[in-house]
């Protein structure tokens, strides 16, 4: 109601006004005729009607400001309110993501330290009871699995065997942890131009050991004339790494591997194939959910690690078919300028 006053209020301020400049036009001894009639009235008239439209228009301009005003108003309360929904939904995600960390890492570590304790309760038997540097080992098992394996006689088969036990389940743990942190903690990008062909060829290095564990082979496919990408080189070399370790783990003994970039779209777009059994269609849409695996011993955090890190890079990361079977990882990173 007060905005609609403004226009009537501007209405009868133009009819005052109309009012005011006929009585100061009759004062000053100024008079309108038309064929010998006096006609100041119908002049005052005019005057008055004319004032008013254009009082009535003001006000009614002013009330459209004072009401785009308080609808600016009422949008900002409300993107508020919805930025504070967000930033609490937000939270509860994060509160229920911690949930899901806090019970992966009590299911995963729980097994492990079962294992290390039986085997170094087992391994603590088989030293001789004057070998201190064995009993030294046992105490600070975590830190001197060398020593004690060093403690331990080489006929001692049992011994041995609990020693591997306890160094595989303590690197186990270490990349249980480390998924983990690497999931949680924020990312910090320094992008800078970066070649393609040093990140497949630093990538392969890192992974040589694996690949030829299983005599794979590695094909790899990228032009010459390839530009480079803007990408912090640390972080998607660590993406390369984790999906070659994926692909050799998928792929059979004497399979191949396969790293392949092209531009594309302004960007570079990075792949990398195994000839393994490929990921389901039905799993495709969560394989890069936290938490998420198909094997037996896996975190569930690689490959949602790796999208956290392209996205961080403005890029994109998808799972398709590799063409005659296995699975196909793709990268798209924006090109540098």
């Amino acid at each position: 109601m007060k905005l609609v006053r403004a226009r009537w209020w501007g209405a009868a301020a133009g009819v005052v006004l109309a009012v005011v400049d006929t009585l100061t036009i009759s004062a000053l001894g100024v008079r309108f005729e038309m064929n010998g009639h006096h006609v100041s009235p119908l002049v005052g008239v005019w005057f008055g009607s004319s004032f008013a439209l254009l009082g009535f228009l003001a006000g009614y301009v002013v009330e459209g400001r004072r009401r785009d005003r308080r609808q600016a108003e009422v949008i900002r309360a409300q993107s508020e309110a919805i930025a504070a929904t967000r930033a609490r939904l937000a939270q509860t995600e994060k509160l229920a993501a911690l949930g899901q960390l806090a019970a992966a890492v009590a299911h995963e570590v729980r097994s492990p330290l079962a294992v290390i304790r039986s085997a170094a309760q087992g391994l603590a038997e088989s030293v001789p009871r004057d070998d201190e540097e064995g009993r030294r080992a046992y105490a600070f098992i975590r830190s001197a699995a060398q020593g004690l394996a060093e403690s331990v006689p080489r006929d001692d088969e049992e011994g041995r065997r609990a020693y591997s036990f306890i160094t595989t389940e303590i690197d186990r743990l270490g990349n249980v942890v480390n998924s983990l942190l690497a999931f949680a903690r924020p990312l910090r990008v320094e992008a800078r131009s970066v070649s393609v062909h040093e990140l497949f060829d630093r990538a392969l290095l890192l992974a040589h050991e694996e690949l030829q564990g299983k005599a794979l082979r590695v094909r790899r496919d990228e032009s010459p004339l390839l530009p480079e990408v803007r990408a912090d080189g640390d972080l998607i070399c660590q993406v390369l790494l984790g999906l070659l370790a994926n692909a050799a783990e998928a792929a059979p003994s004497g399979g191949e591997v396969a790293l392949a970039a092209a531009a594309a779209d302004g960007g570079v777009e990075i792949a990398v194939a195994d000839s393994g059994p490929g990921v389901p269609p039905e799993l495709r849409a969560r394989i890069f959910e936290p938490f998420f695996t198909t094997r037996p011993r896996g975190t569930g955090l690689g490959l949602a690690v790796a999208r956290q890190i392209v996205e961080a890079h403005g890029g994109r990361i998808e799972v398709g078919e590799r063409t005659g079977g296995g699975a196909r990882f793709t990268l798209r990173l924006p090109a540098a300028a």
